[in-house]
């Protein structure tokens, strides 16, 4: 068979469900092997309390944890990785809602491929677990009820609501509610300012109250406190102590790299947005809402975390401008073109090359770390 005969009926839909299954297959095994490890970065960020010192950033999840152990008596590892479970799966299985009416294309799919994107898990595997997750099912809720017009005003007060509490688990929804607004003027094609609001209300008052009456998040107990409860850290959020704006500039010699992995991002985004021909609005208001989280790269040290969120809402949220399909199945064939040609090399570079979640910016351990390393990571940790 020609190739251009083989690439027509190269079903691309299978293609983003078989992408779909494998991050969320890999992502519960290192969700899993994290909490089981008791790895002081990935469960100790949803162990922070406010049984130590009172109230604090992050401190809802550990203090929430803590009441179901006193309930159930069940591990704390278990019952976060069960509540990380039902998030992760939630996630996924919402995504596949949302994709499996669109009509996707080659293009599409790149982004899914990109090193920032669905394969950024596979590149760092302390992506798997953290608590972006719930904000990711929360836009994807938002999303699939936007592109089948069933986002009534009660659906919208609890995605709201769930920014608010989210808040109280992890301050980075501050800084990506942009994308909120962006999806609703997609949909919608005009700028509601007074809904737009409520979203950015909630938070904000969250943002305030922590920073006018948040402690620190290890005020001196958190690691007794947890240790009483069955779970010993020897490393981790609790240990932190760094002043992350001095590691960033002492490590600049790796950190300015990932302004070659961001230009390769935003030339993807853009070659997306025009070959798709997506109004230029659209595009401005992307390039607000990454201008918006920058305080993110100047107080916090993940830079690769924070460009893979930043992809994850592109690729969460661009269906809504895909057409609806009558199958499942349905997809655009592959065509022999110009474009085909840009997204193949966009596809090849975003698989050769790796961005890691906080130090270097760009390697060419992307292929060889996902084919080779990170299986026998994989096993090493499960033994």
């Amino acid at each position: 068979m020609k190739l251009d005969k083989f690439l027509s009926k190269l079903n691309l839909k299978l293609v983003a469900y078989l992408i779909t299954i494998a991050t969320a297959v890999y992502t519960l095994a290192f969700t899993f092997l994290h909490n089981k490890k008791s790895d002081g970065y990935i469960l100790g960020d949803w162990l922070i309390n406010y049984q130590d010192g009172g109230f604090k950033r992050r401190g809802l999840s550990g203090s929430f944890f803590f009441l179901l152990q006193d309930l159930t008596g069940f591990p704390l590892n278990y019952l976060v990785f069960g509540f990380q479970l039902v998030i992760i799966v939630s996630f996924f299985f919402v995504y596949f809602k949302i994709i499996k009416n669109r009509k996707l294309d080659l293009l599409y799919i790149s982004l899914m491929l990109s090193s920032v994107g669905f394969v950024g898990l596979f590149n760092c595997v302390d992506y798997a677990g953290k608590k972006e997750f719930i904000i990711f099912l929360l836009f994807a809720l938002l999303v699939f009820w936007l592109i089948n017009n069933k986002l009534t005003k009660t659906k919208e007060w609890i995605i709201v609501l769930g920014l608010f509490i989210t808040m109280f688990l992890h301050e980075i929804a501050l800084f990506f509610v942009p994308y909120f607004v962006i999806a609703l003027y997609l949909k919608e094609e005009k700028f509601e300012l007074k809904r737009y609001i409520k979203y950015f209300a909630a938070v904000f008052i969250p943002a305030v109250l922590i920073v006018l009456f948040g402690k620190e998040i290890n005020e001196g107990h958190s690691l007794a406190i947890l240790k009483e409860r069955g779970v010993v850290f020897t490393r981790g959020i609790f240990f932190w102590d760094i002043n992350e704006r001095e590691y960033i500039k002492n490590a600049f010699d790796d950190y300015r790299w990932y302004f070659l992995s961001l230009a390769i991002s935003i030339f993807h985004v853009i070659f997306y947005l025009k070959t798709e021909k997506i109004c230029k609005i659209v595009g401005w208001m992307i390039l607000g809402a990454f201008l918006f989280s920058l305080p993110l790269f100047v107080l916090a040290i993940d830079w690769g975390r924070w460009m893979y969120i930043h992809m994850m809402f592109l690729i969460i949220m661009f269906p809504i401008l895909i057409k609806p399909t009558k199958t499942i199945w349905e997809y655009f064939p592959i065509q022999l073109n110009k474009t085909y040609l840009i997204t193949f090399v966009i596809i090849f570079i975003s698989l050769i090359y790796r961005v890691e979640m906080s130090g270097k910016g760009f390697t060419f351990e992307g292929l060889f770390y996902r084919v080779f390393f990170v299986p026998f990571e994989l096993i090493h940790k499960m033994i």
